[in-house]
């Protein structure tokens, strides 16, 4: 009898795949592997844009979101599905310049939505990594 194959993960709303928490490239992968439609040329894409900017990083999932940190610097960034774009957190927006567009009711996050069809400014979005990741960064 052939093996069964494991069940694709849940989608939550928004289309956010239930992804269990671990660290480490393999389980972002999962995470972008879930994704429907459109939200996972955008995942794939802001996944290499960073890896780009930063070789090192690291990548854990955590409450069904990827989040990219710096060793002993803690997670600077998270994204996530929402029902008509992509939201993108980044921990400590309001220290970037210039700072991502969207505000928060944390004063320190700012985030970036991508909605489908958007294009992303690889080189602001790379900027923004790279300043991110120099700050100290969030304890999750």
């Amino acid at each position: 009898m052939a093996a069964k194959e494991p069940a694709p993960p849940k989608l939550l709303s928004g289309g956010n795949p239930q992804i269990p928490k671990g660290m480490g490239d393999a389980p972002v992968q999962a995470y972008l592997d879930a994704l429907p439609g459109w939200k996972r040329d955008v995942g794939v894409r802001i996944d290499e844009l960073i890896v780009r900017a930063l070789p090192d990083v690291r990548k854990m999932v955590k409450w069904n979101t990827p989040f990219y940190g710096m060793a002993d610097n803690g997670w600077f960034l998270g994204h996530h599905c929402l029902t008509k774009y992509v939201k993108v957190a980044f921990m400590k927006g309001a220290a970037l310049h210039p700072e991502p567009p969207v505000g928060s009711k944390q004063p320190d996050v700012r985030y970036l939505h991508v909605f489908e069809g958007d294009v992303i400014d690889e080189a602001q979005f790379t900027d923004w990594v790279r300043q991110a990741a120099a700050l100290p960064g969030d304890q999750l």
